[in-house]
This record gives C-alpha cells, structure tokens and sequence, in this order.
C-alpha cells in the first residue's frame, strides 16, 4: 500500500509530477523501488497456501494456485518493462523479446496479477471470514475490477497515442490513480482479512487502559 505513496512523495519531490502510470517509474531513478517492491510481493505470494479447495467442489481454485498465478504475474510486471521513452534496450528481457514485445508481456502480467488480486477478494476472502467483513472484501474486490477496466481503457489510450484521449490520460495520470486505487483496496481487504483493524483496537485498548491505569 505504501508504493504509490512513496512514488507520489518521490516523482513530486524529484522531477515536480507523478508519472502517468506506476509502471512508468520503471523508467526512472525509482526503478529499485519499483522493481524490488514487485519482487517482494511476487514471493510473498508464491509463498502464501491459505486455505485448500473446498471438498464440495464450490471454490473454482485453490488459494495457492491463485497466489501462485498472482506472485508470477508481479515477477512478469517487474521484469517486462512497458514502453520505453528511449527507445533503446535497456534491460535482459527487452533484448530477448525485443523492446517492442515486452510491453506485451507487461500488460499482460498486469491484467493477470490484478485480476488475481480481485479473485482474493471476490472469492476466497468472502468465503472464509464472518459475516460483517464480507461486505468490506466485496467492495474491494468491486473497486480493483473497476480500476482494472478503467486501466485498460485508459491504457489503450495513452498507447494509440490518439488526441485528445491521450493528452487527457497523460495529463491527468489516470492510469496511475486507477492502478493506485486498487492497489489501497487490496491492501485494505488483506489488513481486514488479517484483522489488523482489532490488533490496532486491541493495542490503543491497551495504551489508553494504561494511561488511565485502569
């Protein structure tokens, strides 16, 4: 959840803007932030089990199959970089599959990983958590789907490059508020699911019991 903070902070403090889109700062000094970021959650995910399928049958996957698929997705965000405002091969995997294929790849593992993050929310976490949290995963999952049509509409019109859709995307950021959003709303159901919310009441509970010496 802190990513795009730190790169708001950043691209406002070093270069006076936010990128277009997160990927973007890929190709700038926040490169290590980016990719490392990517990489930290790729293998937490790959490493996460969760709770095995259902025996009746009702869970479409497991929840290691889908941490699996997202955690792969994250390596293929940070290794394929999108378009290079250069124009000139700066990475492995851009030479191997060539600077204008690796957009591909990286739009591609985008799609999967936040389509994967939606299916945790929408899927898994509903299935395995009380009542009251359900509405709160829901949503969530409801607002990265959302973010992730609004990414790919939006993407396609900063790639066509076709005025005025262009200059508005670009000029607006709206990729990286979209891919921003659902991000903050995976990270909000995962703290919701790890009950973050009652070890933080738990602990000002405790803090404020000692103030008052109760």
């Amino acid at each position: 959840m802190a990513l795009p903070v730190v790169l708001i902070v950043g691209g406002l403090r070093d270069f006076q803007r936010i990128e277009p889109s997160i990927s973007d700062f890929y190709h700038t000094t926040y490169r290590d932030i980016f990719v490392g970021t990517l990489f930290a959650i790729g293998v937490f995910l790959l490493t996460y089990r969760g709770h095995p399928r259902s025996q009746d049958g009702s869970d479409w996957v497991s929840d290691d199959w889908l941490g699996t698929t997202a955690g792969t997705a994250a390596f293929g965000v940070a290794l394929f970089p999108n378009e290079s405002p250069t124009q000139q091969i700066a990475t492995m995997t851009q030479s191997v599959v060539g600077i204008g294929v690796s957009p591909v790849f990286h739009y591609v593992s985008a799609l999967v990983f936040f389509t994967c993050l939606a299916g945790f929310c929408l899927s898994k976490f509903v299935r395995t958590d009380t009542v009251g949290r359900r509405p709160i995963y829901r949503f969530c999952g409801y607002v990265i789907v959302l973010m992730l049509i609004g990414i790919a509409a939006a993407s396609c019109a900063k790639i066509s490059g076709a005025e005025p859709y262009y200059s508005f995307v670009v000029q607006n950021n709206l990729v990286f508020w979209f891919e921003a959003v659902g991000i903050w709303a995976f990270g909000l159901s995962w703290l919701v699911k790890g009950k973050a919310d009652l070890k933080i009441a738990a602990k000002v509970g405790f803090l404020l019991e000692d103030e008052t010496g109760a």
